[in-house]
């Protein structure tokens, strides 16, 4: 007879100590990335602060979803891991827990799988609210589209070959043009959600103004941003996790179809959907472990619950998350 897996003890230290580092990794990026270096310092630690509490509230939330849902479920799993990362992205790779025993049905498999997003996407929310309230209306320049994007990969690869046919024909060097960039703008990509939100709290802005995000704003972002990427229905992504349970086996076509979609948006609209694209395929791959009683139906309930979980993944989608704009 084959012997039960041994539990996994929790170590309630090493959980606090990476949330520790990670407030630090995420304060200082924050500070390094959005701050001047002409504030006062108090100012600066305290808007640094808010916004690494703001967006590690969110993460946990998104975690714990997971955490408690799989606890009610009787599935063994880990406390949140936060993953600081100094100076790059946000300071953060994101939270996660492990899941060390089987999902039992696609029941308990759209529980635990919708928990995370719905509980952070909550979470989120009042934040924005309240961000959006708090943020100042400033002048910003008139903003062009151009499709494809000027950081997508057909248009860079582009920049690439014209530069490299200037190289080999050996023609003379361009002169500089008169006048250098003055001013750098970082715009957030802006999701239905988001524009719904803006519209409520500001109503429609005239042309030439925009907002000066709170940095609450700023972490709320990055927490719908983390919504989408999570609810990608591909493989063991939270969103895989509710394609499986709506459609078993056959969810790994919905996982290509979702593949071919991030192609697109690296091909035509910016690189930066290339590494999501690399995670999902080569990374986490198309496939699911089955549950282990996979005769129990799908409740009415929990289909619903996809349904939404799915609303919010159109809600948050931006085929542009974030650029620069130089003028």
């Amino acid at each position: 007879m084959e012997s039960a897996p041994a539990r996994v003890v929790n170590r309630p230290w090493l959980h606090l100590l990476l949330f520790v580092l990670t407030v630090g990794t995420t304060s200082l990026t924050f500070d390094n990335l959005f701050l001047g270096a002409s504030l006062p310092w108090g100012t600066r630690l305290g808007e640094a602060l808010t916004f690494s509490v703001a967006l590690l509230t969110i993460l946990g939330a998104h975690e714990m979803g997971h955490y408690v849902l799989a606890r009610l479920h009787g599935v063994d799993a880990s406390l949140p891991y936060f993953i600081p990362l100094p100076y790059l992205g946000v300071g953060t790779l994101g939270a996660v827990i492990r899941i060390r025993g089987r999902i039992p049905t696609r029941n308990a498999l759209v529980d635990i799988g919708a928990a995370g997003p719905l509980a952070g996407l909550l979470v989120a929310l009042p934040f924005l609210l309240w961000g959006l309230a708090h943020s100042p209306v400033v002048d910003v320049p008139e903003l062009s589209s151009s499709f494809p994007g000027r950081t997508s990969l057909w248009s860079l690869g582009g920049d690439f070959l014209q530069w490299l046919q200037v190289k080999l024909s050996r023609a003379p060097a361009s002169p500089a043009s008169d006048a250098l960039p003055q001013h750098a703008l970082l715009i957030f990509g802006d999701g239905l959600l988001m524009r719904g939100l803006k519209w409520l709290v500001l109503g429609p802005l005239p042309a030439g103004k925009g907002l000066q995000e709170h940095p609450v704003v700023i972490a709320a972002w990055f927490g719908l941003l983390v919504t989408l990427l999570n609810l990608v229905p591909v493989g063991q992504f939270d969103g895989g996790h509710l394609a499986y349970a709506l459609w078993g086996k056959h969810a790994r076509w919905v996982g290509k179809a979702m593949a071919v979609v991030l192609l697109f948006l690296t091909l035509f609209y910016t690189v930066t959907w290339g590494p999501w694209l690399l995670v999902a395929t080569k990374v986490v791959g198309f496939g699911h472990p089955e549950v282990t009683q996979p005769a129990e139906p799908l409740g009415l309930g929990r289909k619903l619950v996809c349904a939404v979980c799915f609303l919010a993944l159109a809600g948050c989608a931006m085929p542009v998350p974030i650029r620069m704009e130089i003028w």
